[in-house]
């Protein structure tokens, strides 16, 4: 039976925030999905959700709900038959989606490194002590303080351009984002250095895009799976088990990247307290098959690690 394709006159509903970078990859999955069914970009229409995360942001994301501030609007259209996909940043997304939904497929994934930022300092380490910092991450404000307790770190909520707009306006002298938000956006004129992972491990997802629907609608799943990007999805699988497992949230500063080299996968975690005074790290390598189940053992050796006393702060 052919599918039942898109048209202007009855266009595929692409649900999205109205950030710059959000916007960025809603196009980016139009346009995959328009080249692979030989559509013109009319056949799609992008509609932009605001969500709580974007409504409220003089106030750390832990205090006013975790990561669901970010899906739970867009959630809820796609539930009522508004939209027909939602796209989203991965490293926002919780690791248990609202029932009757589903989140299976990945985009290519973009550079995972978090980049320095600042109008005066070339590297971290030129900051000189007593530097102010500002990040809304839990987990780069936990790096941060593990490597300089030098450094003073105030919370710098905002998407990508409000955040720059800080920095020149001197709320601090130095931020951190992601690379792959700078790329999408093509913002070259940011002066950016890449931070190694081995010296600032990403956040679990950092760099990919994922494309909720949903669970029974078959027709969007067939073309979903024309632009799915498989080894993005077994990096993935193996990482958001891991954050799974340690019930991860904005309020756990986690950090994990999985990589695949052939037939295997290698994963790294690292494990925080929030005051960045102590960290947990482990490196696992399986087969690609075997990555979840990796992640999963991984968080729980951790956990045993770490002992009841690491883990106070959660609550």
């Amino acid at each position: 039976m052919p599918l039942d394709l898109p048209t202007p006159a009855k266009p595929l509903m692409i649900g999205t925030r109205g950030s710059p970078l959000a916007l960025a990859q809603a196009h980016e999955t139009r346009s995959r999905l328009a080249h692979a069914f030989d559509l013109p970009f009319e056949a799609f229409t992008i509609v932009v959700i605001k969500t709580t995360g974007d409504k409220i942001i003089d106030r750390p994301l832990k205090e006013i709900g975790g990561k669901g501030l970010f899906t739970r609007e867009i959630e809820d259209a796609m539930l009522k038959g508004e939209i027909d996909i939602a796209v989203h940043s991965m490293k926002d997304m919780p690791t248990l989606q609202p029932d009757g939904l589903l989140l299976d497929t990945y985009l290519p994934r973009e550079d995972v490194r978090d980049a320095f930022i600042s109008p005066t300092h070339g590297a971290l380490a030129d900051l000189p002590a007593g530097t102010v910092v500002g990040t809304s991450s839990l987990r780069r404000r936990a790096q941060l303080k593990l490597r300089r307790p030098d450094l003073e770190v105030v919370e710098f909520r905002g998407n990508l351009q409000t955040r720059l707009m800080k920095l020149d306006q001197g709320v601090a002298a130095a931020t951190f984002l992601a690379m792959a938000g700078l790329n999408r956006l093509k913002m070259d004129e940011v002066s950016a250095t890449a931070i190694s992972e081995d010296d600032m491990l990403p956040a679990v997802a950092q760099g990919a895009i994922g494309i909720e629907r949903r669970m029974d609608d078959t027709r969007v799943a067939a073309m979903l799976e024309a632009i799915h990007d498989g080894p993005t999805g077994q990096r993935l699988a193996a990482e958001r088990a891991f954050l799974k497992a340690l019930d991860g949230s904005c309020e756990t500063p986690i950090a994990g990247l999985a990589t695949l080299n052939g037939s295997t996968l290698t994963l790294r975690g690292e494990v925080l307290r929030p005051d960045g005074s102590d960290a947990i790290t482990d490196t696992a390598t399986c087969a690609i098959e075997d990555g979840p189940d990796a992640g999963a053992q991984m968080a729980a050796q951790m956990l045993t690690e770490a002992g009841e006393g690491f883990f106070d702060w959660r609550g």
